[in-house]
């Protein structure tokens, strides 16, 4: 007889995004409102914001106290750590960061680490070293961006060895959304430019994968691929495994719908999951119609 499975976490790549008002969020919707707003839908989100500062102590206080008790900040290491030392001397950064954002507690989901471009096979042995220091109450997912590790050969088994010893999630990150859309807007071009175009790997070293989709801006034509991704997740879910999904807008105004999308696919397989609430804009709307009548 099969166990119970897992926990779905799906969420956006930020929870405070003013273009959201009207519909995500209701249309006079104050920044305070933001996170108590995205979390009546959405119980994680990623914290990309963390990649470019570290947040006032007052700011995290702030997350503490208006983040439901089952909501999952998965924060970004600082780029000071990941792109300017890439690793090295990262210590004092490292504890700096982490003390900063402890207060969250129980709040906060696996971190994830995004290594530069530049960053290869040559450096697996600083990188080893380097998770060696985290420490373990917490729990990390490490992205990497060279292609040398998406190669069938050594590079990617080794470092596939070093996760595993230090009990890390290897980051599936995908953007074959984005690169095969046919949008020719300014946000699509600029997240083609930015974004890494590397083969997908779909890989789960623990008890939480970690996925990232960057979607093409018409949501209609990620389908199939969404497809694809829900029955990978299902498959983990009920291996008791409790996935972490984001998706990636071009601009990201239409993310949360993208997100309710690959939820829904997932739902539909997978029919003992509990369905998404409604938009905070959608459940504003609805006294509004009823007035009407």
């Amino acid at each position: 007889m099969p166990g119970p499975i897992g926990t779905l976490q799906v969420g956006c790549p930020l929870w405070a995004h003013a273009p959201w008002r009207g519909t995500f969020f209701t249309r006079d919707a104050t920044r305070p409102e933001f996170l108590p707003q995205y979390a009546s839908v959405f119980r994680t989100s990623e914290g990309n914001s963390t990649f470019y500062g570290l947040p006032a102590p007052s700011v995290v206080a702030r997350w503490a106290a208006e983040a439901p008790s089952d909501f999952r900040f998965c924060l970004k290491f600082p780029r000071s750590i990941t792109h300017d030392l890439q690793l090295i001397g990262a210590e004092a950064a490292t504890r700096e960061f982490l003390h900063r954002v402890a207060p969250l507690g129980h709040l906060l989901g696996p971190f994830f680490l995004q290594l530069h471009a530049s960053f290869g096979p040559r450096r697996l042995r600083d990188l080893d070293s380097y998770l060696a220091t985290l420490p373990r109450e917490f729990c990390y997912a490490v992205e990497v961006r060279h292609p040398d590790f998406f190669t069938p050969s050594g590079p990617a088994t080794e470092l596939e060895a070093v996760l595993r010893h230090r009990g890390m999630e290897w980051v599936c990150f995908d953007t074959r959304g984005l690169f095969a859309s046919l949008a020719d807007d300014p946000f699509t071009r600029d997240a083609q430019r930015k974004k890494p175009r590397l083969p997908l790997v779909i890989k789960s070293l623990g008890s939480t994968p970690f996925i990232r989709f960057v979607g093409d801006p018409d949501l209609s034509r990620n389908d199939e691929t969404l497809r694809q991704w829900a029955q990978v997740v299902v498959n983990w879910l009920r291996e008791g495994k409790s996935p972490y999904f984001f998706t990636h807008h071009p601009d990201d105004a239409r993310a949360p719908e993208l997100a309710r999308r690959f939820h829904g696919l997932v739902c539909a397989l997978e029919p003992a999951l509990p369905g998404l609430p409604s938009f905070p804009a959608e459940r504003e709307s609805r006294p509004r119609q009823l007035d009407l009548l």
